[in-house]
């Protein structure tokens, strides 16, 4: 009951905190009246998922302060300016993370109020600390020693080409390929990220949910209008996606709302459970921007030549 209400005032947050929504009489709207969420949408953003400490007191930007936050967050991220002497592998040329804050908010994270993630139960923090013992020396993107099967690691997903890494579900933004592909029918929606060219079909009629002993990659999503909201619940996972490095698992229950706010501006908000991460839900909220070019090929590892020298590595480490 405690995280039921927990939800439900995640809920209650996004109606207060995020736009609302435009005039029902301007929203496009589908020849069988649903509003018309269809295109191609572009979820990148220099704004960060929590708001960072320096900050803590600071809700929203000044025009000023969003402008200073971009181009310093721009400065320290570029590769180009990279003194270290480090092998850089990819220059500023390959990256797409934007070129300002997409909100006024200093944090994508609305709920908590303090824009801050909550924190992690005492079994996630110990999960953790045991894994980044097992991992100790290891990079990123390769499995943990001796689990090249079970466990690929944070970036395991991403490498092995199984889920793009800003595609979760839920989508975040991230280095690059930042867009979604929305398109519906008026008894289903197709949700399809750019990376990995990853898709969830979204049933909007009253079939049944899947049996809870199958799991898929990206769980079994559901919808529903909420006036010209479209809601999406999630559950089922198979286990972690790229969402926060890995850190959620097959308990996960995702709530997405879509709401079209202007021509071209689809509202995205975000409400995350899973009682064995973290102490209670959480909600962020990405302002989507229209993008008037398709989808185009995202071509992992080709043939995934890469495998074999991956699980090598791997087996050679234990």
């Amino acid at each position: 009951m405690t995280r039921l209400l927990t939800v439900l005032a995640a809920v209650a947050a996004i109606a207060a905190l995020t736009p609302l929504a435009a005039d029902a009489q301007s929203v496009p709207r589908t020849a069988w009246g649903a509003p018309d969420l269809q295109g191609v949408w572009d979820f990148r953003s220099l704004t960060p998922m929590e708001r960072p400490a320096d900050l803590a007191d600071t809700e929203v930007f000044t025009e000023e302060e969003a402008a200073e936050f971009s181009e310093e967050s721009i400065r320290r991220r570029s590769r180009d300016n990279d003194t270290s002497g480090r092998v850089v592998p990819y220059n500023d040329f390959w990256f797409d993370e934007g070129t300002s804050v997409t909100t006024e908010r200093t944090s994508l994270v609305i709920d908590p109020p303090d824009g801050r993630i909550p924190p992690l139960t005492t079994g996630a923090s110990n999960r953790r600390e045991a894994q980044a013992m097992a991992r100790k020396g290891t990079g990123g993107h390769e499995p943990t020693p001796g689990g090249f099967v079970e466990d690929l690691g944070p970036g395991g997903l991403q490498v092995r080409c199984i889920l793009g890494f800003n595609s979760g579900p839920p989508m975040t933004p991230s280095a690059y390929n930042n867009n979604m592909q929305l398109l519906q029918t008026e008894n289903m929606v197709v949700l399809m990220a750019e990376m990995n060219h990853d898709v969830r079909v979204v049933y909007l009629d009253d079939r049944p949910d899947l049996d809870p002993d199958i799991r898929l990659w990206h769980g079994d999503s559901r919808g529903h209008w909420d006036g010209d909201t479209l809601v999406v619940e999630t559950r089922n996972f198979l286990r972690e996606t790229n969402f926060q490095r890995g850190m959620t698992g097959p308990h996960l229950t995702l709530t997405e709302r879509f709401t079209r706010v202007s021509e071209d501006v689809l509202q995205y908000d975000v409400t995350v459970d899973d009682p064995t991460v973290w102490t209670t839900a959480w909600t962020y909220s990405v302002p989507m921007q229209r993008n008037d070019q398709p989808l185009y090929e995202y071509a992992c590892h080709e043939g995934n030549y890469g495998l074999y020298n991956i699980l090598a590595g791997a087996v050679d480490q234990q």
